[in-house]
């Protein structure tokens, strides 16, 4: 059985490096209380740039190993980078494992990483790349499953973005985890809210809104004094905070089955209405293709700015007086926009080959 399946969110709770026994230790105690399936802690902290704290290696292994005997209701994971980790880890007898996002990019990495834990018993964690490429991710966790591991789950931590202007530190971006568990049917997926928040003012409302998108669990970096934390410290909590925090989440537990008739009835609804926006999408672009045609007999530029804000002005508008929110509108338009100029390229590429 997925180790990772026995409840319903899984919890993973603890600091983002082990610093020292007292604190380890201080925070396993906390977490006997609560309902927390693991312990999480770095051994091993890769950082993007040296001279910062980088763990303690192979000491902190002993103290979860001394913390593994005085509780041994509480497993517990670390993350591997390479195979060499896996091995020490191994021999420590952790839990699980999780594979960290600047890893998980590298698919030789990976290869190396489930080779060594062939054979282990151990769950696995995989965290989704830096960047928001499924492939990377869904590969990743096929790598895993193929060397015969059982207990693999998924870890929603998001994506690196260059927007200077996001409150996150890393985009959620939910679509992706969505697909992401469309593509493995029955895979737990983890959310990362302190990765994806880099905030901990933020991170209710991430928690919660992993639960109202039926993710199976939650991982929160906790520890006893987050302000002196040596990694990561704006994105911690206390242990008393972590309480409070799983205390006022709201879980989903209705099933479909609680209001089938009225959900069908709904979804066949849903289905007409988008048969209908797929087929007029398909007259639009009908009608597109014919425009390009005649830009491409007349010798028109075929992308043209000012038609194009007008789009976005126009469309904005519509949306609002349905009650649609203008961003939402824009990058819909800006799909369908993008399309019509591919289509209309492809037509005058197809008359220039033919010499017309």
């Amino acid at each position: 059985m997925n180790i990772f399946q026995q409840t319903k969110p899984y919890i993973i709770a603890g600091p983002c490096g082990i610093e020292d026994e007292e604190q380890w230790q201080t925070v396993a105690e906390s977490l006997l209380a609560m309902p927390v399936q693991m312990m999480r802690g770095g051994v091993w902290k890769p950082r993007s740039k040296p001279g910062h704290f980088e763990g303690r290696g192979e000491s902190a292994l002993q103290w979860i190993q001394t913390t593994m005997l005085r509780f041994p209701q509480l497993p517990v994971c670390v993350e591997v980078a390479n195979s060499e980790q896996v091995e020490i880890a191994l021999r420590y007898q952790v839990d699980a494992v999780w594979i960290g996002a600047r890893s998980t990019v590298n698919p030789f990495l990976v290869q190396e990483i489930a080779d060594a834990l062939q054979g282990s018993g151990v769950g696995v964690l995989v965290k989704n790349p830096i960047n928001p490429d499924i492939e990377l991710w869904s590969g990743a966790i096929e790598r895993f499953a193929n060397r015969g591991i059982e207990s693999i789950a998924a870890i929603h931590r998001g994506f690196s973005s260059y927007d200077t202007g996001s409150k996150y530190r890393n985009k959620p971006i939910w679509a992706i985890p969505i697909e992401l568990k469309r593509r493995h049917a029955g895979l737990p997926i983890i959310c990362d809210v302190s990765h994806i928040c880099g905030n901990r003012e933020l991170l209710f409302s991430v928690a919660q809104r992993a639960m109202d998108l039926d993710f199976d669990g939650l991982m929160i970096e906790t520890h006893p004094n987050p302000d002196k934390a040596l990694s990561d410290a704006k994105q911690q909590i206390t242990p008393q905070q972590l309480s409070e925090l799983l205390g006022k989440l709201t879980l989903r537990h209705g099933k479909a089955s609680d209001a089938s008739g009225e959900i069908e009835e709904m979804r066949q609804i849903l289905d007409s209405m988008d048969a209908e926006i797929v087929e007029l999408i398909g007259k639009r672009m009908d009608l597109v293709k014919q425009l390009g045609e005649i830009k491409a007999a007349n010798n028109m530029p075929i992308y043209q700015i000012e038609r194009w804000r007008e789009i976005v002005e126009t469309r904005v508008q519509w949306g609002a007086s349905n009650q649609l929110d203008a961003v939402f509108v824009t990058k819909l338009f800006q799909l369908i926009h993008d399309k019509s100029i591919q289509t209309q390229i492809e037509i005058l590429h197809g008359l220039i080959r033919e010499g017309k």
